[in-house]
């Protein structure tokens, strides 16, 4: 017999139908143990041992990290920089928490001072004010892996930006929108 998993399977209530499969199991040999319940239980469910079982439905408990989450560096030679902002090194660092993502980033200017920043952005696509007067901030999810963002000021658009990770999760790609910026930054 072979039985599907619950879309989110409880450990709990599995270590339960092992007890109660084992009470069935003695009654037809009383020297059945525990570990023989929970080896069908884990075969019922299609896989090998309860052990795999086990790793299997912890796993599924487990959400899966946000593909942004963490320090990013930038590959200088990969990316083009802005004439304007001719910068030496570019560190940038997501945490992400629901709907919230957290930038915090740092630059090395062309004259060697080191500069530090942070945002932190409402992804739900409504429009916030942001700490500086007049400016409003939108950012959406367009993927698991593309974030987009708009700032106006007094509803004039005066910046736009999209940030996507690679499919292989190694590579972040921000770009400015306008083709003048493209900053393409290694996992750290």
């Amino acid at each position: 017999m072979s039985r599907d998993l619950p879309a989110r399977p409880n450990l709990e209530h599995l270590k339960n139908q092992a007890k109660d499969l084992l009470r069935e199991l003695q009654r037809q040999d009383p020297s059945a143990q525990l570990a023989d319940a929970q080896h069908a239980l884990a075969r019922e469910y299609g896989l090998t041992s309860w052990p795999k079982l086990k790793t299997h439905v912890e796993s599924l408990a487990r959400p899966a990290q946000n593909p942004f989450v963490g320090t990013w560096t930038a590959n200088l030679a990969r990316s083009k920089r802005h004439p304007a902002n001719e910068f030496r090194a570019a560190t940038i660092h997501f945490t992400v928490d629901g709907d919230t993502v957290t930038i915090t980033d740092g630059f090395v200017d062309t004259d060697g001072k080191k500069l530090h920043g942070r945002n932190t952005l409402n992804v739900d696509g409504q429009e916030h004010a942001t700490d500086r007067a007049g400016y409003v901030m939108v950012a959406r999810w367009r993927s698991s892996h593309v974030l987009e963002t708009l700032a106006t000021k007094n509803g004039e658009v005066v910046g736009r930006g999209t940030y996507e990770v690679s499919a292989d999760g190694t590579t972040l790609t921000v770009s400015d929108g306008s083709g003048d910026q493209l900053i393409v930054l290694e996992k750290s």
